[in-house]
């Protein structure tokens, strides 16, 4: 869960950052820090019980892939087809780098 929150706090970031205008806009610029604080503060603490492969590839996907989904929303950017089809590929390996991550049992001798 604490992963998943410092995805949404690195999309936070992700997209506050796109709207200070070069660090021009105080308000958005303090909202920047602000997420950049919290999404490395929840990312660290995640990552002291997942792997720092699996955490930073989970966490790394979830702002691709927020951001470039909300930022045709927010900024009038857009998102084609090809863009869409590699966005699916990014979930679709995510979800099989943490299906791979779970713990199997060892066989007993």
């Amino acid at each position: 869960m604490i992963l998943l929150l410092a995805g949404g706090f690195e999309v936070g970031y992700a997209l506050c950052v796109s709207a200070t205008h070069g660090f021009t806009r105080p308000a958005w610029s303090l909202a920047t820090v602000a997420f950049f604080i919290l999404t490395l503060w929840t990312l660290s603490t995640a990552l002291r019980t997942i792997d720092v492969a699996t955490g930073y590839a989970v966490w790394a996907g979830i702002g691709t892939v927020g951001t470039a989904l909300l930022g045709p929303a927010l900024f009038n950017e857009s998102l084609t087809t090809p863009k869409a089809l590699w966005l699916t590929v990014i979930i679709t390996g995510l979800i099989y780098l943490k299906l791979a991550d779970r713990s199997h049992p060892t066989p007993r001798a």
